[in-house]
């Protein structure tokens, strides 16, 4: 998250400290990929924290037929007076084409995650790459909890949203039946979270 900077004057103090507190984080791929859920997702988990308020949006039409989809969350501990993202502190890409259609949208520093197995062209140096679906396929059994894997690596990279709260959203959210899998992949994602971290 941005460093909160001193301002001279105690008139414009307020606004800074709002604009910096502010953290926007996009989830993107094509439609199968479930980032309109794993956003949801995140979003609930985030709101769990009463000193944090969030706004989620989501992109339908003619994206969620196979072109690149997006989901959006915006994280603030102050009120949110304009709900849609004006530039990214993370933006995770299942797709190449997701990849190159938002990552200019990244704020100077922001985070790039990707699955590295399909997107293999990396627009900047300030990335990560993770085979998530390959991981999920592997790991757990099934390729559809890839975006719970990402989700598991985005709480751990970023801090925004605690281990607990997602266990908890995911556990409620997942498929009867699935909750064993799903806390599975979350704890992979964790677990390379962590990895990355040292």
């Amino acid at each position: 998250m941005a460093t909160v900077r001193e301002s001279k004057s105690q008139k414009d103090r307020k606004p800074r400290e709002e604009r910096d507190d502010r953290y926007e984080i996009r989830l993107s791929g094509s439609g199968g990929h479930g980032v309109i859920l794993a956003c949801v997702m995140l979003a609930q988990a985030v709101g769990l924290n009463h000193r944090k308020n969030v706004v989620q949006t989501q992109s339908y039409g003619p994206e969620a037929r196979g072109g690149a989809s997006r989901a959006d969350a915006v994280i603030s501990s102050s009120e949110i007076f304009y709900p849609k993202t004006m530039k990214l502190d993370v933006l995770l890409a299942f797709t190449q084409e997701a990849c190159d259609k938002y990552y200019s949208d990244l704020k100077p520093g922001g985070l790039l995650i990707v699955d590295s197995t399909l997107v293999t062209k990396v627009p900047i140096k300030n990335s990560y790459g993770f085979p998530f679906i390959r991981l999920a396929r592997e790991k757990v059994g099934h390729p559809m909890v890839a975006n719970v894997i990402a989700l598991g690596v985005i709480a751990e990279l970023t801090g925004i949203v605690s281990r607990e709260a997602m266990r908890t959203v995911v556990k409620a959210r997942a498929p009867k039946g699935t909750e064993e899998k799903n806390l599975k992949a979350l704890q992979v994602g964790f677990d390379l979270g962590k990895k990355m971290k040292r």
